[in-house]
């Protein structure tokens, strides 16, 4: 099992892991990405994960040839997941940084409606992610990706 589903099934984030293991949150990144970690590293996450060091080892260090389709798609599904929960902390952020604005304007300028433009401005840049996240990625999803690098490479990954 890899070190972010281990993680996932606890609730912890990348964080809330390199905190509980005593490594940096950027090892944790750069372990669950695929590259491959220090020894001491993949024993502190064994520890914290109570599992055998062996077990993890093997999964991190997997070669390109061993990765099977599971593994592939689980990966394309992780990223989805986070391109998904990315685009929904920009949409709150949205509503409640404009939320505040609008109450300002209207508490200090009510004669001035300033508000509009910075609400128009954001919600094009909110608009352009919708897209990017929810109609685009249909088409130039994993599975685009993954067929695209089997097309370059002239084989199978």
């Amino acid at each position: 099992m890899s070190i972010q589903k281990m993680r996932l099934k606890r609730g912890w984030s990348q964080q809330q892991l390199a905190d509980a293991s005593g490594l940096s949150s950027r090892t944790v990144q750069r372990i669950e990405s695929g590259h491959p970690g220090s020894v001491e590293s993949l024993k502190s996450i064994a520890a914290v994960f109570e599992v055998d060091f062996s077990t993890l080892t093997k999964d991190v260090l997997m070669t390109d040839d061993s990765i099977n389709a599971q593994a592939t798609q689980e990966r394309i599904a992780f990223k989805r997941a986070r391109r998904i929960r990315d685009y929904y902390l920009h949409l709150l952020m949205y509503l409640v940084v404009n939320l505040g604005c609008i109450a300002v304007n209207l508490l200090t300028t009510p004669g001035k409606i300033w508000f509009i433009g910075l609400t128009l401005f954001w919600g094009l840049g909110l608009l352009a992610h919708t897209l990017t996240v929810f109609v685009f990625d249909k088409f130039f999803n994993g599975q685009w990706e993954r067929a695209q690098v089997e097309k370059f490479l002239g084989r199978p990954l």
